[in-house]
């Protein structure tokens, strides 16, 4: 696997890779907040509190200024969280009913996981090398 990356990096560039991870992780963030955002007003039409909507969306609205900031150690703990709302996907597509939802959530926490640890790991080499 190492080698693999160290292979992308050599022909495809740092700047090129660090710019895809980052395209990944903004879509991906975006949707898994307005996923989270309609979830909590589902829950909330229910309690009648706006207590599940802070639940599901402030773990993520907390990486907001990493991911502004682009900053490659918020973005390594990002996905980090990432894999709750995965693993939260898997257990919500396991209900009756919920199978495309969950499934999506799944998905785009995925694709989140995926684009953080790239940036994470592109982002940090491109930093060294400028050094």
């Amino acid at each position: 696997m190492k080698r693999w990356l160290e292979n992308l990096e050599a022909r495809e560039g740092l700047s090129v890779l660090v710019a895809r991870c980052r395209r990944l992780v903004i879509g991906s963030y975006a949707i898994l907040i307005l996923m989270m955002i309609y979830r909590g007003v589902a829950v909330e039409s229910e309690a009648s509190s706006i207590g599940p909507m802070v639940a599901f969306v402030l773990p993520l609205v907390l990486f907001l200024p990493s991911i502004l900031a682009r900053r490659a150690r918020g973005h390594a703990w990002l996905a980090f969280v990432s894999l709750l709302y995965f693993a939260q996907g898997v257990m919500v597509a396991g209900l009756p009913g919920q199978f495309a939802r969950g499934s999506l959530e799944a998905l785009v926490s995925l694709a989140l996981f995926v684009g953080c640890t790239g940036y994470a790991r592109f982002r940090s080499r491109q930093v060294k090398a400028e050094a």
